[in-house]
């Protein structure tokens, strides 16, 4: 595969846009190709990637060499715009956007690049700081390269995932090709037959306090080209500008870069390294990007987690974040833990007690408190009685591209009830803008005939009965 990531084109579950997990297969994998002789011609972008993935895959202690010139071919110039362009974002200090860099022509660009990379006079610009909400009301820090840029790092990822890919274990989810958060969260839910206890771990300020010289040295293990190690450290060199003054930093990586997602899962591969060669019999680590629990099957598992956890985290210069780390007992649902979006908390098994008068107990998983205030948030910025007198099916068509995105995210889990409470509550709200067009010219009893089905006659998108689990509950 390509650089397709978790959820491709997907923004999370309250921007819309969630689209379906790399691994599945609809119409389009069956249908047979137009080409004559029936085989589609080789992609030499794929074709390279396959290539490097193989050989990494044949020779673990292998260092590559010629990388450099790949990343400057036209070819992967050409895909790393498109994946830029794909993902649209916002313009850096330089104030290009996406539709400037196509009315200069992409074209033009692109051979500006190549000329820079190969001249060696490419040198990156300053990242924008720009900052957005945290559920628990901070904000987090976001560097945005110039576009120019971003085509850059996305042309080194796609040089560099491949091999590095071939190194990460099973236990690593995020930002990785064909791996979605919905098979972390499913294999919490397969590990919670076995196991009662949890380390939820939260490292503190990790994107902020990654060790440059400890980055690149676990780089260096695989890869040699003096070049592409420069161009790495350009990126995480590269000044920060804010309120018109630029800085400089020794650590961390910005959030918002193209190449950023890829090594800060190379930075924490010797977490998932050590932990499955050395403390596997302690407890499963299921780690998404900077986020991981320890699944236990006893206390005493879950403490030994935590110290081993603690070293690890210590020798690559980070540390867990004393208030949001905590040890969770699951049997017989006394706790419950937040990962990725969801709650998660085991629940007993009402037709095995039923048929057997037997308690069992299955790890379930909904919609967190956060992501339910989330979610009514932006209902409630799309709703309001200032757009009362426009056509309620323009606020349902931008409803639905919301509630379909979070729907999708969330429907592979519990989440029947929470679905139903996000249904009445939008109904509520439009509901309330009708009571509002109307005013006092409101008739009795009128308000009663707006109920949820009015509304899904209208087109309203409907959370209710969407559930798909991805496999038995």
């Amino acid at each position: 595969m390509g650089v397709q990531e978790n959820a491709p084109g997907g923004r999370g579950p309250c921007d819309g846009r969630v689209e379906g997990g790399g691994k599945r297969e609809g119409m389009v994998a069956k249908e047979r190709p137009n080409h004559p002789g029936g085989r589609k011609p080789v992609d030499k972008v794929r074709r390279l990637q396959d290539r490097l993935r193989d050989a990494a895959k044949r020779h673990p202690e292998r260092r590559f060499h010629a990388l450099y010139d790949r990343i400057a071919r036209s070819d992967i110039l050409a895909e790393a715009w498109l994946l830029v362009k794909r993902n649209k974002g916002a313009a850096g200090v330089d104030v290009e956007t996406i539709a400037d860099v196509e009315e200069h022509g992409v074209e033009q660009v692109l051979s500006e690049l190549q000329f820079a990379l190969r001249a060696g006079t490419y040198r990156p610009q300053a990242v924008l700081r720009r900052y957005i909400p945290k559920a628990d009301g901070r904000k987090r820090p976001l560097g945005i390269p110039t576009v120019r840029d971003r085509v850059v790092q996305a042309a080194a990822k796609l040089v560099l995932e491949p091999i590095f890919e071939a190194d990460f274990k099973d236990c690593s989810y995020g930002f990785r090709p064909g791996r979605s958060a919905t098979d972390a969260l499913e294999k919490l839910r397969v590990e919670g037959k076995r196991s009662d206890h949890v380390l939820d771990a939260d490292i503190r300020d990790y994107f902020g306090s990654i060790d440059h010289e400890l980055l690149m040295a676990r780089v260096s293990r695989r890869v040699s080209d003096r070049r592409v190690l420069k161009l790495l450290r350009q990126w995480l060199r590269a000044g920060v500008m804010e309120d018109g003054r630029e800085t400089t930093s020794r650590s961390g990586t910005p959030q918002g870069g193209v190449i950023s997602p890829l090594l800060s899962n190379i930075y924490l591969a010797y977490l998932d390294d050590v932990w499955t060669k050395r403390c596997a019999e302690v407890g499963v680590l299921v780690r998404y990007a900077d986020d991981f629990v320890v699944m236990c099957k006893a206390a005493k598992d879950c403490e030994e987690a935590e110290r081993r956890v603690r070293i690890l985290l210590a020798q690559l210069k980070l540390e867990l974040h004393p208030e949001k780390t905590r040890r969770v007992e699951l049997s017989r649902g006394k706790q419950g833990f937040d990962f990725l979006g969801c709650h998660l908390r085991k629940r007993m098994s009402g037709p095995i007690w039923m048929k057997k008068r037997k308690l069992v107990f299955f790890l379930q998983r909904w919609p967190s408190q956060r992501s339910m205030k989330r979610i009514k948030q932006r209902v409630k910025e799309l709703t309001p009685k200032s757009r009362c007198h426009e056509d309620p099916r323009k606020v349902i068509a931008a409803l639905n591209l919301v509630l379909d995105g979070w729907g999708r995210y969330f429907r592979t889990g519990n989440a029947s009830d929470k679905f139903r409470e996000i249904d009445r509550h939008v109904s509520w709200r439009l509901k309330r803008m009708r009571i509002a067009r109307k005013g006092r010219h409101l008739k009795e009893g009128e308000a009663k005939r707006w109920t949820e089905s009015y509304f899904n006659g209208l087109g309203l998108h409907r959370l209710r009965g969407t559930i798909r689990y991805p496999g038995a509950a």
